[in-house]
C-alpha cells in the first residue's frame, strides 16, 4: 500500500488569485494588503503568470509524476480556509482563504484526505471552517482534525483500502506551530484537534484513543502540525512523542509546519516525517531564507505491507511561476544529500537513484532500530 503525502498545501492568498474564481484579495498584513501582490512577487523572479490558470496549474508536473508512481491514497495538510464568507480572525497577522469554487484545484490532484488541524483553517472564523468542511465533503475529500465540535475534530479520516483494511488518519495540531489555544474544539465550540503538549505522555494518551478505533489490519497515520517554520533541528520532545506513537502501533507520523524538509526517521517498522516542508504556496519571490532553498520541495511516497514500512521514495520538485516542476538534476542531488545528512543522526540514510528519485537506503541499520 503506497501513500502520497506532502506538507503544507497553501492554496489561499496568491495561489487563489490566479485560479478561475478568486476570493476578495484584501489582506490584513502589515506590509502586503492585497493578495495579488504575491503573484507579482513570483512574476518578478520567474516571469509572467497568465490569469486565470486552470485548476491543475499549481500542481504542474507533480500530477504526471504521481500518475506514474500510482499511490493508493493521497494526503496533504491543507493550510487554508475554503470560504468566501466570515470575518478575519482577530489577533493574527496572516490569513489564508481559497474561494470554494476553486476546490477543483484539490480534486485535480485527486486528494483523498486533508489534514486540517493547523494554524490557518480558522483564519475566517467558525463560518469559514463550516464552509471548508462542507466544501471538502462535497468535493469527495475527507477532512480530519477540525470539526463543529470536539467529537468531530478528533474523529479519524477513514479510507477503505480493500480486503477488509482501512487507513485511519488522525490530524492534530500543537501550539508550537502557532495554533491559538482558543481554536481547540470543545463539546460546544468548533475548532481543531488541539494537543496542548507533544510529550511521551500525550502520545500515550493518543495511542489509547487510536486503539479504541483501529483494527489490527488498519494502516494508522497521525498527521501533526508542529514546530517552527525554519530550521533543521528537531526538538527532543518531538522525537520522543513521535517514537512513542510508532511504538504504540502508529505506522506513520506525518509532520508539517516547516517551510522546508526536516529529518526523516525509519523507527522500528514505522516511519516518522518530522517536517515535510511546503508543497504549494505563494512564497516565490520572498527573500530572506535562501540558504534553505525553499523553492525545492519533496513528494513523499512510503509503501507499507502488513508488517510495516517496506520502501520510501522521495520525488524532488521545485516551484516556478506558482507551479510545481520536476527538479533539475543538481537540485535533486542537493535534496538527496540534504535528506541523507539530516537522517544520519537518526540512522536513516538516503541515496539518489538513477531515475532521479531519492530512496531510503535499506542497507542502513535503521530498519532494525
Amino acid at each position: 500500500m503506497t501513500l502520497f503525502l506532502s506538507g503544507d498545501v497553501m492554496t489561499g492568498r496568491g495561489v487563489d488569485q490566479i485560479l478561475p474564481h478568486p476570493a476578495p484579495p484584501e489582506l490584513r498584513e502589515g506590509i502586503v494588503t492585497d493578495a495579488r501582490r504575491y503573484v507579482e512577487l513570483a512574476e518578478s523572479v520567474s516571469g509572467p503568470v497568465r490569469r486565470p490558470v486552470p485548476p491543475r496549474w499549481p500542481w504542474g508536473e507533480a500530477l504526471r509524476l504521481l500518475d506514474e508512481l500510482r499511490p493508493d491514497v493521497r494526503i496533504v495538510n491543507l493550510e487554508t480556509s475554503v470560504t468566501a464568507r466570515g470575518e478575519f480572525a482577530p489577533g493574527k497577522g496572516i490569513h489564508y482563504r481559497m474561494h470554494p469554487e476553486n476546490l477543483a484545484c484539490l480534486t485535480a490532484a485527486r486528494i483523498d484526505v486533508c489534514a486540517l488541524a493547523n494554524n490557518h483553517v480558522l483564519d475566517f472564523g467558525a463560518q469559514g471552517l463550516t464552509d471548508t468542511l462542507d466544501g471538502l465533503r462535497r468535493a469527495g475529500i475527507t477532512p480530519a482534525g477540525a470539526g463543529e465540535d470536539a467529537a468531530q475534530a478528533w474523529h479519524p479520516a477513514r479510507v477503505d483500502l480493500g480486503g477488509g483494511r482501512r487507513l485511519l488518519l488522525w490530524s492534530v495540531g500543537a501550539p508550537s506551530s502557532g495554533i491559538p489555544p482558543y481554536w481547540a474544539a470543545t463539546d460546544r465550540r468548533p475548532g481543531v484537534a488541539y494537543l496542548p503538549e507533544t510529550t511521551e505522555a500525550s502520545a500515550a494518551a493518543l495511542t489509547e484513543r487510536i486503539a479504541e478505533a483501529a483494527d489490527p489490519d488498519d494502516l494508522v497515520v497521525v498527521s501533526v502540525h508542529w514546530g517552527s517554520n525554519w530550521g533543521y533541528q528537531v526538538p527532543p520532545e518531538h522525537v520522543g512523542f513521535a517514537r512513542r506513537l510508532v511504538e504504540g502501533g502508529v505506522h506513520l507520523v506525518h509532520g508539517h509546519s516547516s517551510h522546508h524538509p526536516r529529518p526523516v526517521e525509519a523507527h522500528g517498522r514505522g516511519l516518522i516525517l518530522y517536517g515535510c516542508g511546503d508543497l504549494v504556496d505563494d512564497y516565490e519571490g520572498i527573500g530572506g531564507q535562501e540558504s534553505y532553498r525553499p523553492h525545492l520541495r519533496l513528494l513523499y511516497l512510503p509503501t507499507f505491507d502488513a508488517d510495516g514500512l517496506v520502501r520510501l521514495r522521495l520525488v524532488p520538485v521545485r516551484m516556478r511561476r506558482l507551479r510545481l516542476e520536476r527538479a533539475a538534476p543538481a537540485e535533486a542531488r542537493w535534496l538527496a544529500e540534504l535528506a541523507d545528512r539530516l537522517g544520519a543522526p537518526f540512522r536513516t540514510r538516503f541515496r539518489l537513484d538513477a531515475d532521479g528519485l531519492i530512496s531510503l537506503d535499506h542497507g542502513d541499520p535503521a530498519r532494525s532500530s
